[in-house]
């Protein structure tokens, strides 16, 4: 689902933010035709603003002052049009009065044919002047919208009609109306939670978590029942701002069918929308929906309406008899009605489905499945792979030094064999969110940046493996030092690049477990790193320190080594064993997410 094309998210950002109160800077040509804000909702049904002018005839040529007052408005919308067709192109062109706080738009073919606000400063009073046009018609009325706030509007208030000379007067205007009034429908009040009892019998159902009861303070629900050549759907969750779904023909946000239930004022607004790549959905003037209603209690919002499952394909909307991935998105609203993008990653399902084919109980994933696999492999390598590889090599050495594996050092080849492992899965893991996002994440902070800091780490350490120097070189205490730095420092951005991802909102793993469980590790990770250390301490300190003779130093000292193979080989299982236990936790609360 591509949510995020970027053509709604211009259609759409001008309807959410231009169309003449959502666009606060007025840039709102996709009203031309019916006057209607994108902002969903219905218009107000009696208008406080009043359009007055200075003459009531007019010739070719001639210029008209119209005014534009009442109470405080942030946004507006002038036209003149044909008083006997009023669903006819705007005719006549407009001059400013004061370009601060009006604008000429371009509707049709007509330049400077509608007049618009600059930006939402709220205002009382706004004048311009009309010219009138050589094939004007014999009368014209001037039109506006007037936008108090996102949700409270009015859509083409009547204004005055002017006529040529010698012509018959027009017929009285009907009062003020727009499509969207005639869309509005009748909204009822919803008693009790929802059911899920005829979820995969009667009707098809979405649950997040799986199976959970709709009553819950925790269930994510969406029901699709079938009743003849219409669909009854029903959605509820936890959300005091905003509830939708959406249809699509992929996983991506873009080109889909939404539906928004929206608390406006503590009332819901339920409104049909469209969804182009990563902005906001630019709301339908015209909805497509019957039989709303709604309740908002103990901070579960529920909505349920009806849809047609064919439609007129001039709205824009799916038909339900076809398969779709399904999104389920919740997320805060603005007091006026305006939605925030939802803070963690919406719902998907793991399929196409038919709402209106054989009725199923199913879930969905809040996370990617290439996503899931980026931070299962990355947590397979940097809680167990490399952990135990860096305690056998730095503790290991003379316990396993008379085993051999493959003519090597049983220490060096478990070491060696861990760290290419991590290399591997690092490699595999690093590219995988690159392939799911189509390229580099502007919206990940700096988890990217330390990702590929920790790659290029990751690399860097077998490469300078390679070049290792004998045992006995003069440069093998320098190389141990890098060896030993890089590595350290790669572990630490990892553990520091974990904890940043696990919060991001493609995987979002439950907050706070995901932190206590991560410095749970990293405790677990240093106590036993000191432990051993402590215990080596304790070994040198029985050996006969012999100053002048550094070789019976080392016999000795791995003589007291050899002493605690028994305690490390203890503390090595039980610690491959907590690194087990971590790491199927993390793996489990990937799989859930």
């Amino acid at each position: 689902m591509e949510l995020p094309g970027f053509a709604v998210a211009v259609w759409m950002f001008v309807c959410l933010y231009a169309s003449v109160v959502g666009y606060p800077n007025g840039k709102v040509r996709e009203a031309c035709t019916s006057m209607v804000p994108c902002h969903g909702g219905s218009p107000q049904l009696s208008p406080e603003h009043i359009i007055t002018v200075n003459g009531t005839e007019f010739k070719p040529g001639d210029n008209i002052e119209v005014h534009l007052s009442g109470p405080d408005f942030e946004g507006f919308f002038v036209q003149a049009r044909d008083a006997e067709h009023l669903d006819r192109p705007a005719v006549g062109s407009f001059v400013l009065a004061d370009r601060r706080r009006s604008q000429l738009l371009t509707c049709g073919r007509t330049k400077n044919s509608a007049v618009s606000h600059t930006s939402k400063a709220k205002k009382k009073d706004v004048k311009v002047y009309w010219i009138a046009p050589e094939d004007a018609p014999k009368h014209v009325q001037f039109l506006a919208t007037i936008v108090k706030k996102y949700r409270i509007f009015w859509v083409k208030i009547p204004g005055p009609i002017v006529s040529q000379p010698d012509v018959l007067s027009p017929a009285p205007p009907l009062h003020a109306t727009s499509e969207a009034m005639s869309t509005s429908q009748p909204v009822s009040y919803i008693s009790k939670p929802f059911s899920a009892s005829g979820c995969g019998i009667t009707k098809f159902c979405v649950r997040n978590p799986t199976n959970c009861d709709p009553g819950s303070a925790s269930c994510f629900f969406l029901s699709f029942q079938q009743e003849g050549s219409s669909v009854f759907i029903e959605m509820s969750g936890p959300s005091e701002g905003y509830l939708a779904f959406a249809l699509s023909q992929d996983q991506w946000m873009g080109g889909d069918d939404a539906y928004l239930c929206v608390n406006v004022d503590h009332r819901i607004h339920v409104s049909t929308a469209r969804l182009k790549e990563r902005s906001h959905p630019l709301l339908d003037s015209e909805n497509a929906l019957e039989d709303v209603s709604w309740r908002l209690a103990d901070g579960i919002l529920q909505c349920s309406f009806r849809r047609r499952i064919r439609l007129p394909a001039y709205l824009g909307r799916f038909n339900l008899d076809t398969s779709y991935y399904i999104f389920l998105a919740d997320g805060e609203a603005s007091e006026g009605g305006l939605i925030y993008k939802h803070h963690r990653q919406p719902l998907v399902t793991n399929g196409l489905y038919n709402v209106t084919g054989l009725p199923q109980d199913i879930g969905g994933s809040r996370a990617p499945r290439l996503i899931k696999a980026h931070g299962a492999l990355m947590f397979v390598a940097w809680i167990t792979t490399v952990s135990i590889g860096v305690i056998v090599a730095r503790f290991f050495k003379p316990v396993w030094s008379h085993s051999f594996l493959f003519e090597k050092e049983l220490w060096f080849q478990v070491h060696r064999m861990l760290m290419l492992t991590t290399v591997v899965l690092t490699s595999i893991s690093f590219v995988l969110p690159f392939v799911y996002r189509g390229g580099w994440s502007q919206q990940a902070g700096f988890h990217p940046y330390l990702g590929c800091a920790v790659m290029a780490l990751t690399v860097f350490q077998p490469l300078m493996a390679g070049f290792r120097p004998s045992r006995h070189a003069p440069r093998r205490q320098l190389f141990n030092w890098f060896h030993w730095s890089t590595g350290t420092t790669a572990r630490i951005l990892a553990v520091v690049t974990m904890f940043l991802g696990m919060d991001l909102p493609a995987l979002d793993l439950p907050d706070p477990w995901d932190t206590y469980a991560m410095v749970g590790f990293v405790a677990w990770h240093v106590g036993t790193d000191v432990l051993l250390e402590i215990h080596s301490y304790c070994l040198v300190r029985k050996v006969e320190v012999i100053e002048d003779d550094r070789v019976q130093i080392l016999q000795s000292l791995t003589s007291a080594e050899a002493e605690g193979r028994l305690f490390k080989q203890i503390v090595l299982t039980i610690y491959v064993c907590g690194n087990i236990v971590f790491l199927v936790a993390f793996l489990t609360a990937i799989n859930q997410v």
